[in-house]
């Protein structure tokens, strides 16, 4: 178990989700078995391809047909010695969580799928797999923290109990920790780390997780206060980071409130020896609004061209997949590449494990015991730190000037959690 402790997982809050299941109907299932079109197998795909989360999605269309041209989904799954047609069906949340919610039922109700997939921050996949839970379809999420995933979508936080046909994989608050902290202890600062964090799943999972994680590691906390999601002044926040000498900087907020409030702070003359920054700044998209102020910002990467792993539907490299992307888009690289492309590769194990795919509850479980290598590296569904949750191992990264036809390229400086990731670069101080 590589989870944090029940006391910890207590402060984490619900966000109000169950709705959805209550509004959820079961559609064409009896004892557990779907009622899906003929020899084929039907996966719905659900991400925010427009919107302030947009940034997170830009690659998904590349990935989806990546993957369609595999000869895995181009032939067929074999299933029990049958083999069925898929057809991947492809839903936009506008990163709305309402408009996810709305799509996973499309999604049973009309298309019939037999599995969901969803990706990309609690926006989309709570709702998605709240619906999923309810309905008895199985459903895989990713990009997301597991806390934010699994505690939010909880009838009690405190009594936490496991789902059953729900699963997702991804990295949690420990490991950002144990990303983020190696990086700290290599600037010399005061050890005061302030944290802007909204009143959402993800902020609330962080600021609930952060303080024992730093306590631990001899660093002291500021909370620059709970605010809603697209506030646009942060001069308050700001001033307490000042007052309070904040020489380190974490977060987990929407991107477009981080550009603002990192604005703000320039002006102010808030300048953070060190910042490590969470679900901003994965994408290049997001290195934009900032340009030179986003300069040795630091974040975390659970997935990149360095990352010494291949898929295992057609063997293409994680190097591979993210050159084919920027020779077929023009545009950058992302992280969410690799993520979209396991979605997929976990389709296939467990389907191809099962004796029907309209057996429900049999995917269901053979997501649960899933354990095999693929593009994003091993993921196994077996060991925790909750049962249905694979936990990735990221590396510190910093945004530095390009050499090449890129202004900023996302570097590896740090290794702790993933040593069979190559350092790129020294780790270098946001603000000397």
């Amino acid at each position: 178990m590589n989870g944090p402790s029940l006391p910890r997982r207590t402060l984490l809050k619900g966000v109000g989700l169950g709705a959805l299941a209550a509004g959820a109907t079961a559609c064409g299932s009896v004892n557990g078995l779907g009622a899906g079109p003929g020899d084929k197998i039907v996966i719905g795909f659900v991400s925010p391809r427009t919107g302030p989360l947009a940034g997170f999605a830009s690659g998904d269309g590349f990935v989806v047909d990546r993957v369609r041209a595999t000869a895995a989904y181009a032939k067929g799954f074999t299933v029990g010695g049958k083999t069925y047609e898929v057809e991947i069906v492809v839903k936009d949340t506008h990163s709305d969580p309402g408009r996810a919610s709305q799509a996973a039922r499309e999604l049973i109700s009309r298309h019939h799928a037999d599995m969901i997939l969803a990706s990309s921050t609690p926006e989309t996949t709570n709702p998605v797999a709240t619906v999923c839970e309810a309905q008895g379809i199985p459903c895989v999420s990713t990009v997301v923290p597991w806390e934010a995933w699994y505690f939010s979508r909880q009838a009690d936080p405190r009594n936490p109990k496991p789902f059953t046909y729900t699963t997702m994989f991804f990295s949690g608050v420990d490991q950002f920790g144990g990303c983020f902290v190696p990086m700290w202890d290599r600037i010399s600062t005061n050890k005061v780390v302030g944290g802007m964090f909204p009143d959402d799943p993800d902020g609330n999972a962080f600021r609930a997780a952060y303080p024992p994680i730093l306590d631990n590691a001899g660093y002291s906390w500021v909370d620059g206060g709970a605010y809603r999601d697209g506030t646009t002044a942060f001069g308050s926040m700001i001033s307490t980071f000042k007052r309070e000498q904040c020489e380190i900087f974490i977060n987990a907020p929407l991107p477009p409130d981080f550009t603002a409030m990192w604005k703000q702070a320039a002006l102010r003359g808030f300048r953070p020896k060190l910042a490590t920054v969470a679900k901003v700044l994965l994408f290049p998209a997001d290195t934009v609004p900032l340009g030179s102020l986003v300069s040795n910002i630091a974040t975390d990467s659970w997935w990149g061209p360095y990352m010494p792993y291949a898929s295992s539907l057609d063997g293409e490299t994680a190097k591979q997949l993210a050159e084919s992307y920027q020779s077929a888009s023009g545009r950058q690289w992302l992280q969410t590449l690799g993520s979209v492309y396991s979605l997929f590769e976990i389709a296939e194990k467990a389907f191809t494990s099962v004796d029907t795919p309209r057996d429900r509850k049999a995917v269901a479980t053979a997501l649960q015991e899933l354990n095999y290598s693929g593009i994003s590296g091993v993921l196994d569904f077996t060991r925790g730190p909750v049962p249905g949750v694979a936990l990735q191992q990221p590396v510190g990264v910093q945004w530095k000037e390009g050499i090449g036809r890129w202004p900023y390229e996302m570097v590896v400086v740090d290794n702790s959690l993933n040593p069979a990731v190559r350092i790129g670069a020294d780790l270098t101080p946001t603000n000397p």
